[in-house]
């Protein structure tokens, strides 16, 4: 049996068993696009996601396959699915990250905060607050890369099973999907919105039965903020005119400009233009409700010192955020004295695995 030395010198240690035939023929890169190709369901999605073209996917999969010597993948109809040979060789790229993504935080926790990476994925609504606060972060350690992944609740559940990123920013913590560790960390009001010139806007205490009788627009189903509006209606007796759903906040800002119905978004979502601007937010009764951000992350997960200290600075930054939030609209006042900082909280939700 060949031999190697171990590191300090002191003795012999059996050679790992190396795949020599694949370390020859097969490349990372070939196995994270293969990966992602089972992971997403698609050619398509996983050269978005991997931002590389279709034909550049098809031909990394094709040297794949000589090298393993076996069809990775069958059609189904318009699907295509992994055979059995894709199925182990997909167990084993997963194995093979996870350890690959351990040692990148074991490393990058060696070095310090000079380097290192943090990975964000974040529902489409923080996607108005993330970028303030990792700008903060980056300032404070520059030698930090960050990439941010901003998708739909669901999307961000299933990266959370798949373990894709360092810690992910919701509205509500998972339920029966994950055991998961959540921080609150951020203010998130949620307002009643209406084009500018509506014959609501300057009026004080709207009833919910007002509202209820004008068009409504709403996010798709699973989105959180959809699911807090029609509760908030069913609490009351109440069901909103739905005129229309819509899969992004800018869409919904978009049609509530040009008068086609009311919506309920978060405060964040004014970020940019402000109160003053083509969106008016209505003073209703039971608005606004005041939800707040939370970091999450799978519980037992070893935060990377990248992501523990970001996590912090999350934290750390709610004051800052707070009076953002006021500044935007000054009529928050009054319900920020009332509503004091909660305390950095850690929610375990109990989940089946």
């Amino acid at each position: 049996m060949k031999r190697t030395r171990t590191p300090d010198g002191s003795g012999y240690t059996p050679r790992a068993s190396m795949p020599d035939y694949l370390i020859r023929h097969a490349t990372l890169r070939q196995l994270q696009v293969f990966e992602a190709i089972v992971r997403l369901g698609s050619f398509t999605r996983a050269a978005e996601e991997l931002f590389l073209t279709q034909p550049t996917v098809s031909m990394q999969i094709r040297k794949l396959t000589d090298a393993i010597g076996l069809p990775l993948f069958e059609h189904v109809g318009r699907n295509v699915e992994p055979t059995e040979a894709g199925l182990e060789l997909y167990d084993a790229c997963r194995s093979m990250f996870e350890s690959l993504a351990n040692l990148e935080m074991k490393v990058s926790d060696l070095k310090g905060l000079k380097r290192g990476r943090l990975r964000m994925g974040v529902v489409t609504t923080a996607k108005y607050l993330a970028p303030d606060i990792l700008g903060g972060f980056s300032q404070l350690y520059p030698g930090i890369d960050l990439a941010l992944k901003v998708t739909n609740r669901e999307s961000i559940i299933e990266r959370m099973l798949a373990n894709e990123d360092d810690l992910y920013i919701m509205g509500e913590a998972p339920e029966g999907d994950i055991e998961v560790e959540s921080h609150t960390f951020a203010l998130n009001p949620l307002v009643v919105m209406a084009a500018r010139n509506h014959p609501l806007v300057g009026r004080k205490n709207i009833p919910l039965s007002d509202i209820a009788k004008e068009p409504f627009i709403v996010r798709e189903p699973g989105s959180g903020i959809r699911d807090v509006t029609f509760r908030t209606f069913d609490a009351k007796g109440l069901r909103p005119n739905v005129r229309m759903e819509l899969g992004s906040n800018e869409a919904i800002k978009h049609a509530i400009a040009a008068g086609l119905g009311l919506s309920v978004l978060s405060l964040h979502t004014l970020s940019l233009e402000g109160t003053e601007g083509a969106v008016a937010v209505l003073d209703v009764e039971g608005f606004p409700i005041l939800r707040h951000w939370n970091l999450v992350y799978p519980k037992g997960k070893e935060l990377s010192l990248v992501a523990r200290t970001f996590l912090e600075f999350a934290i750390g930054n709610e004051p800052n955020i707070r009076k953002r939030v006021q500044k935007m609209w000054p009529a928050l006042k009054h319900l920020l004295n009332d509503d004091k900082k909660p305390p950095a909280r850690r929610k375990k939700a109990s989940a089946k695995k």
